[in-house]
């Protein structure tokens, strides 16, 4: 799933430049750092919780959208390897034991998904009378505003998964507890329980879908636009990816040749 020549570097927006979402990608909870890591508890909808705990999430949020463009801008300036924790925490202004606090390896500090709860908390507060495969548009096209403008910074973030072995391989760790989330999401508005067969497949064609559709915008260096490639890809899955049409389309173009 490698690219096959190395894109040129983008350049990334500042910390100070709005970037990330606050609060907290359909791909974990506030942090997605650390190993094997219990599933999520899903939030609820109407944010409960004191007012000072609130703010206390919102402030370690911002802080680690911080360290994070940090790195990138490093990672992308100098190389991943070349980066050490160190340069991160210096350039951050903060030292290496705060950086601990957030992140437990450099690796964790890419893995950080700023979009998962917000997007879930997106999912969950869609009409409960909506279809599936519609809500999951919508919460894709709100998100989109979100990814224009953060699109160097995700760009920055998935060429290191692609280039990267050690990240290569958390990635598919990620993948699996992405896997977790979705079937809560679906076993929340479906009523079904999280192990149901049919909605595990279902969860796990969804999650291939938006993945392949994001490997493809990263191959395009991001000129085709994530979220309608998103779309392509979850019609596919609602046509109910049919290896027949698959076989039939390849008669076609024989026919045609």
């Amino acid at each position: 799933m490698g690219i096959a020549k190395r894109q040129p570097a983008p350049t990334l927006p500042s910390p100070a430049g709005g970037g990330g979402v606050k609060g907290a990608s359909l791909p974990s909870p506030a942090s997605r750092g650390g190993n094997q890591k219990p599933a999520p508890t899903l939030p609820s909808p109407a944010s409960g919780g004191g007012v000072k705990s609130g703010l206390r999430e919102r402030k370690k949020q911002k802080t680690r959208e911080s360290i994070q463009r940090t790195a990138l801008r490093l990672f992308v300036k100098q190389g991943y390897e070349e980066t050490t924790i160190e340069q991160i925490a210096a350039a951050a202004e903060i030292s290496p034991s705060t950086f601990f606090n957030y992140f437990p390896t450099k690796e964790d500090v890419v893995l950080f998904d700023a979009y998962d709860p917000v997007a879930i908390r997106m999912f969950l507060e869609r009409p409960k009378d909506e279809p599936l495969n519609v809500v999951v548009r919508r919460v894709l096209e709100e998100l989109s505003a979100v990814f224009q403008r953060d699109e160097d910074l995700i760009r920055a973030r998935g060429r290191l998964f692609l280039e990267v072995r050690e990240l290569r391989a958390r990635m598919w760790e990620e993948t699996e507890r992405t896997l977790v989330i979705i079937n809560q999401i679906l076993a929340e508005r479906t009523g079904r329980r999280p192990d149901d067969f049919e909605l595990r497949v279902t969860a796990r064609l969804v999650t291939a879908a938006i993945m392949e559709a994001t490997l493809e915008w990263l191959r395009s260096n991001g000129r085709h636009d994530l979220v309608e490639l998103s779309n392509r890809a979850l019609d596919v899955v609602d046509s109910g990816a049919q290896l027949s049409r698959l076989g039939s389309a390849k008669v076609r173009r024989r026919r045609r040749s």
